[in-house]
């Protein structure tokens, strides 16, 4: 499940041409997350085939990341380690998943955040592996090395894979029930979801830079990711487990964007020393990164069909990878030229960090709002019933 991940700390590594493209670090992203409403529905139906399309899928992201290897140019770079690797996730990603929810279903949101929360330990290491090979033998042959890397570690697991039920009990099924999508509570969650992708990936894609403007090496600056993404892994498994504890998933998901948005106008936003920076990575990479182990559980709210709660996270994944694809311009039409050394946000990044605090803060807003209203209203019906009664 991780390959995925690993494949993604390398979009750094790009041809001369594309270096300065901050566009490319998203894209090959963008593809498998956009798939998801269309893929998961198409696995639902023909759950047979799962072992079929894992098969199919792991090669092709291989052959991505190869393909890749030997691009010279932006265009060839999106359509190898972009639109196939892209293509190759989705086809492996998405029958994998659909046999963890056979063997999880009350611990479902702790499963989805432990599959998570692998790529967030991967991410502490694979920055500081990727860039020495990068430094020591160029990203052609980078990019060869992850792949036999790839090969060696998940290709022995792909014959374990398999669902709790027997092939014979899963047939093809019903066609995906698309009501949900009447749902308010459908559309208020998909917008707070939206606006938490759109501001999401600032930190993780600036922070660095950021840190060097204020004076640091790029060294520290990678051990603020390296930080970040521990922290992550952390805050997956903490907001899935609890997720599955029968805590309301609408207090999580408030809980979440709102810490982060606090931490991003404080500590980011305020930020010139490695310790401050330090406790930034650890909040925000925790509290942020807890709103994506919610999903399966939004899902499950939404929607008491099993199929239709799957088609739901996947629209999930299309809202966060929307906003993904969307940090490259916000990104470069926020960035400033002066770099002022303490000043909040460095001058140059000041508008990054209250973007990103403002999207924070609007993924909270929505669900509280809704909730504040649906409580409004049912302390009204309360009211207007004891009089009935009297």
């Amino acid at each position: 499940m991780d390959a995925h991940e690993l494949g993604e700390r390398v979009p750094s590594s790009t041809p001369p041409e594309a270096d300065e493209d901050s566009n490319t670090r998203q894209f090959s992203l963008t593809p498998a997350d956009r798939g998801a409403p269309l893929a998961i529905p198409l696995v639902s139906r023909y759950p047979q085939y799962r072992k079929l399309m894992i098969w199919l899928g792991w090669p092709l992201c291989l052959l991505g990341l190869v393909a890749g290897s030997f691009a010279q140019t932006l265009e060839v770079l999106i359509l190898t380690q972009g639109v196939l690797y892209g293509l190759g996730f989705i086809t492996f990603y998405y029958p994998i998943l659909s046999m963890v929810n056979e063997w999880w279903i009350d611990r479902r949101g702790l499963a989805y955040a432990i599959m998570c929360s692998a790529s967030g330990f991967s991410g502490a290491v694979m920055p500081f592996v990727t860039q020495a090979l990068l430094d020591r033998y160029g990203y052609a042959t980078t990019l060869r090395a992850i792949a036999a890397g790839l090969l060696v570690v998940t290709g022995p697991l792909i014959p374990m894979l398999r669902g709790r039920l027997p092939e014979a009990a899963v047939s093809s099924h019903p066609r995906t029930d698309w009501t949900f999508v009447r749902s308010t509570r459908f559309w208020i969650y998909s917008l707070s979801n939206v606006a938490m992708g759109l501001g999401y990936f600032f930190p993780s894609l600036y922070l660095p830079s950021y840190a060097v403007s204020n004076g640091l090496n790029p060294t520290q600056g990678a051990l603020l990711l390296a930080v970040m993404s521990v922290s992550q892994a952390l805050g997956l498994f903490c907001f899935g487990y609890m997720s599955d504890r029968r805590i309301p998933v609408d207090v999580l998901t408030i809980t979440s964007p709102l810490v982060a948005a606090v931490a991003v106008y404080t500590c980011w936003g305020l930020a010139s020393t490695l310790p401050v920076m330090l406790v930034f990575a650890m909040v925000y990479g925790f509290f942020g990164s807890g709103y994506t182990a919610t999903w399966a559980r939004i899902g499950t709210s939404i929607s008491s069909d099993p199929i239709a709660a799957f088609t739901a996270f996947g629209t999930l994944n299309l809202g966060k990878g929307l906003g993904n694809v969307l940090t490259g311009p916000i990104g470069g039409a926020l960035v400033g030229s002066d770099t002022v050394a303490g000043a909040y946000g460095a001058v140059k990044y000041q508008k990054v960090v209250l973007f990103t605090g403002s999207c924070m803060l609007l993924s909270g807003a929505t669900i509280l709002l809704y909730r504040a209203k649906d409580l409004k209203l049912a302390t009204l019906v309360s009211r207007l019933s004891k009089q009935d009664s009297h």
